[in-house]
């Protein structure tokens, strides 16, 4: 089968960044699913993968968590699926990814894909609805019900895009979102969000007051925000990330006994938790969202065709930090 590998963790400018091969085609076996795949997304992990982590000695490293396919073959323990499914899910960190012409994954974190939109602009979705889901709802557990109030920083991104729809369609909360330019801010206002402000400014100047904030969602450089997430935070709010920061100063949250909550999508799947297949209920949830017409896809560019040369111009983008919504590429 074709895929797109690499060997050696180098940087996107590098030739053998990410290289065009042929593997062997896998079989399904277990709660394994053989799925072809049809479309991919392009997400920050897949670049921080490249860059931090080699393959094994003598072997290739297949990277990429976000796709749409058909299912080809079913394992023989699993329950959920049969041969012909279209389905999508994000995958496992800890195994061969999306950038290949077939993938196995574990049934409990596939679901059916939406049916109402094409297979790219599905594929945009399962990684960041999951991430901006169990966020929401198992880490910092917001009400449903309550005209409380959320500020989500950086949400001009993948996670973000979804997150602010996943708030409005679910929730009572007001949505104030951060980006600082005038396309991402104008993205945002089309998703529904209720307030947008500047980053670029300190949070507590562009929103003109403190201590008001029952929810803040740091999605990107959170070290450099933390200071101002603490003062327009209410006393007993709630603070989630899902960034990497060089350093974080948790003492800062102690006078108002803010609570500190990180979301990383691949613990369930990473460590076979009891709840593993509630991915699978979520992302059936949110392609019923996307079929009944409550939330749209948060595709930002095609890159064409899924090969290294054009995989290698995702990442690029990607690591510019300018991405609006999310890159797809779409077959072999």
């Amino acid at each position: 089968m074709k895929a797109v590998a690499y060997q050696q963790a180098l940087a996107i400018s590098e030739d053998l960044s990410l290289q065009d091969i042929e593997l062997p085609k896998p079989n399904a076996s277990a709660k394994d699913l053989l799925i072809k795949v049809e479309a991919i997304s392009v997400n920050p992990v897949d670049t921080k993968i490249r860059a931090n982590v080699s393959a094994e000695q003598g072997q290739w490293k297949v990277i990429g968590w976000d796709a749409v396919g058909t299912v080809e073959q079913v394992g023989d323990q699993a329950q959920l699926f049969k041969v012909g499914d279209k389905v999508w899910y994000a995958g496992d960190l800890t195994r061969a990814g999306s950038n290949a012409e077939y993938q196995l994954v574990d049934e409990r974190i596939v679901s059916l894909a939406p049916t109402s939109i094409p297979a790219a602009n599905a594929a945009a979705l399962p990684l960041t609805a999951l991430t901006a889901w169990e966020m929401l709802f198992d880490r910092l557990q917001v009400s449903k019900t309550e005209p409380k109030s959320i500020l989500i920083i950086g949400a001009a991104g993948g996670v973000g895009s979804i997150m602010v729809q996943l708030v409005k369609q679910l929730t009572n909360l007001k949505v104030i979102a951060t980006a600082s330019r005038p396309e991402t801010q104008a993205w945002l206002k089309e998703l529904g969000a209720d307030q947008i402000i500047n980053h670029r400014t300190p949070l507590s100047e562009e929103l003109a007051e403190q201590n008001n904030i029952d929810y803040v969602v740091s999605l990107n450089n959170t070290d450099e925000h933390m200071a101002e997430i603490v003062k327009v935070i209410k006393p007993q709010g709630k603070f989630g990330l899902i960034d990497d920061p060089a350093e974080l100063d948790v003492k800062l949250l102690k006078l108002k006994s803010i609570s500190l909550h990180w979301e990383f999508m691949y613990t369930r799947s990473m460590f076979q938790t009891e709840d593993m297949i509630k991915q699978h209920e979520l992302l059936s949830e949110v392609a019923t969202l996307i079929d009944k017409g409550k939330i749209k896809s948060t595709l930002g560019e095609h890159f064409g065709q899924i090969n290294a040369d054009n995989l290698k111009q995702a990442h690029a983008f990607i690591e510019s930090q300018k991405a609006k919504g999310k890159i797809v590429l779409e077959g072999f």
